[in-house]
């Protein structure tokens, strides 16, 4: 199948090429950003004598005569104008923004007006573990954010042995390379090196996305108090959540139960890290409590599970190919 890349230049595009080149059912044929007039391999010089592509300045109309399929990996506000042009000429999106990803009201409160309301409720929210059935039958994925990917894989599994109401506590920590590569002077070197900081602590985009998809799922409110941390590496996420159980139960049972059939997540008998999943598309899991206290520990690539390689698993189920199939397992260790 001719897939379209839109939005090369950042880093979920040149992850998305570098899946994509090695994908047995995907064929790439169309790759722009806002300007084109270049080679790929100019654009990422790591690509040389690997992808011969010209970067092609984005045009809808020019995309929907190359792909059946585009990955957009735009900024907010950006991915909607081109999703709608590209859902009108009957090609398939997996949309790695926010655009979509949240019901109206909420979407609007922290982002911006939206621009293409009429496509939100087409929108199937491309978590695989939770929504594979209804991402086979999906024309656009909503591509989840990174920590709510993170998160959600987490605690899932226990809402249901939660206090409802009660209060959630998610610590997050990921690498510099999830704020993109728009220069930044929290990401400067001088700043962030043996450096480590909270940042939108309880008012970060991604809290409500995570408390709107717990709601959706399970039909159950929460509190959700979620504070991230920048790192002084490069890639990878680490959460933890804390909360308290209504009970005394087997949180291991648990997890093992929800996750026995899924491709992607791994079961820790100790505390996650982050090395073990950089360069793969799995989550690893670790859960433990003390009494009623529960914490469970996730770990994810940022830029792959937490954006390109999730797109490409959601990319396969909607294409009705295997959920595996391309998909990196193999972690960047040392």
């Amino acid at each position: 199948m001719n897939v379209a890349i839109i939005g090369a230049s950042g880093y979920t595009g040149l992850e998305l090429i570098k899946i994509l080149i090695n994908h047995p059912k995907f064929n790439i044929t169309y790759i722009a950003n806002s300007t084109g007039e270049e080679n790929v391999q100019d654009l990422h010089p790591c690509l040389k004598d690997v992808i011969d592509v010209e970067v092609q300045k984005a045009d809808a109309k020019e995309v929907a005569k190359a792909a059946d399929l585009a990955f957009l990996a735009l900024p907010h506000k950006t991915a909607m104008f081109f999703a709608k042009e590209l859902l009108d000429l009957g090609v398939k999106v997996v949309d790695l923004s926010a655009d979509y990803r949240l019901e109206l009201e909420t979407y609007e409160k922290h982002y911006c007006p939206h621009e293409d309301k009429e496509h939100i409720k087409d929108s199937v929210y491309g978590l695989p573990e939770y929504y594979s059935e209804d991402l086979k039958n999906a024309k656009l994925v909503a591509n989840p954010g990174c920590f709510p990917t993170a998160a959600l894989l987490a605690l899932l599994p226990f809402i249901d042995y939660i206090e409802e109401g009660s209060q959630i506590f998610i610590d997050a920590k990921t690498g510099m390379s999830g704020a993109g590569k728009g220069l930044k002077e929290v990401t400067h070197f001088g700043h962030l090196n043996e450096n480590c900081h909270a940042y939108n602590p309880f008012n970060h985009r991604h809290m409500p996305e995570i408390e709107e998809k717990i709601q959706k799922l399970t039909n159950k409110e929460f509190q959700i108090n979620f504070v991230p941390h920048l790192l002084p590496i490069t890639r990878g996420m680490l959460v933890s959540v804390f909360a308290t159980l209504k009970d005394e139960i087997d949180v291991e049972k648990i997890l093992e139960d929800r996750y026995k059939d899924s491709e992607f997540i791994r079961l820790r008998n100790t505390p996650v890290d982050l090395k073990s999943t950089a360069g793969t598309n799995f989550c690893d899991l670790y859960v433990s409590r003390n009494g009623k206290a529960l914490f469970v520990n996730s770990s994810i690539d940022n830029l792959l599970r937490g954006a390109s390689s999730q797109a490409v698993v959601n990319a396969n189920l909607i294409c009705g190919f295997e959920e595996y199939e391309g998909i990196p397992k193999i972690a960047y260790v040392p």
